[in-house]
């Protein structure tokens, strides 16, 4: 056997042990819902749904052992925002150096800033794990901040997100984050809780005109969710969120409807429910005074204005 054929030989038999090894080896190990989750420490609020999704409030979830499993995945999370006009001017400095501070820390974070001008954009701090990505757009082109974000966000994320991160999170500019916005939040589909709404049990805004592809019908509905949060796997979840406004936007104006982007949403998440709820505390409404029930409020919506 000459000397070529005897490292082919070789290189054959260590590929195949590598190979078999590799096939023996047990799976990494799943984080279950139980390991970390402990719905019974909140007698006090709903923390389970009836499709057995969990609700995030604090005092529910053990930040160690969710930091040890998450710490061991290598993972990189995005945080989308849309900035434009005078709420470019009015909140994007705040909001993003409450996020460079709050959301994620530790872990590897890439912010996608979708702008329609460069200037007033903040000077942060450099940080090896903060990743900070200008995204221009062309203003706000129907004329309704919703349809600009949500078309915006759907073609980022077929052109490059899906293959930067791992959870992709899109919000409003209108908010302060004030404590640990962490890896608890996490999930495939991740919607809020609205902050109104949730203490509230009767009369909730669903659209029920029948003839708008936002109906929830009389009688019908779970939750009230808050559309300046949304969050999961970006190519799974986010697009398909996304496609499903627009056609229901689309089928509303041909039949001369207009209903708001929230009802869409909640029509969404009706009919695809989500794997992970987030409480009120991840999305409170700086004009309420938080009830006993909020322990720790994660980020605060400064205004509905423009929202």
């Amino acid at each position: 056997m000459n000397l070529k054929r005897k490292i082919v030989v070789l290189v054959s038999c260590v590929f195949s042990f590598l190979l078999l090894e590799h096939r023996l080896r047990p799976p990494a190990e799943e984080l279950r819902l139980s390991d970390w989750f402990h719905p019974g420490k909140r007698p006090d609020v709903v923390t389970i749904t009836d499709w057995l999704a969990p609700v995030i409030w604090e005092g529910t979830f053990n930040r160690q052992v969710l930091g040890r499993y998450y710490g061991r995945q290598n993972l990189t999370i995005g945080l989308a925002v849309l900035a434009t006009g005078r709420t470019a001017d009015q909140y994007l400095e705040l909001f993003m150096r409450s996020a460079n501070k709050h959301f994620m820390s530790g872990y590897r974070v890439v912010f996608y800033i979708m702008v329609d001008a460069l200037s007033g954009l903040p000077d942060l701090e450099p940080d090896p794990l903060r990743t900070f990505k200008v995204l221009p757009i062309k203003g706000d082109r129907w004329g309704d901040f919703h349809l600009t974000r949500m078309s915006s966000l759907a073609e980022h994320i077929l052109g490059h997100i899906e293959n930067e991160v791992d959870f992709l999170f899109s919000m409003t500019v209108n908010r302060v984050f004030q404590n640990d916005f962490g890896v608890e939040t996490l999930g495939a589909s991740v919607a809020q809780l609205h902050a109104w709404w949730y203490f509230k049990n009767k009369d909730i805004p669903y659209e029920r005109r029948p003839k708008s592809a936002a109906c929830i019908p009389f009688g019908q509905g779970d939750f009230y969710y808050d559309g300046s949060v949304i969050g999961g796997r970006p190519l799974e979840v986010l697009t398909t969120l996304i496609e499903g406004y627009l056609q229901g936007v689309t089928h509303d104006h041909k039949n001369g409807l207009n209903s708001t982007y929230e009802r869409h949403l909640n029509k969404y998440f009706f009919t695809h429910k989500p794997t992970k709820l987030l409480s009120p505390e991840y999305s409170w409404n700086a004009a309420l005074r938080p009830p006993a029930q909020v322990w720790s409020v994660k980020a605060t919506r400064l205004s509905r204005r423009y929202f």
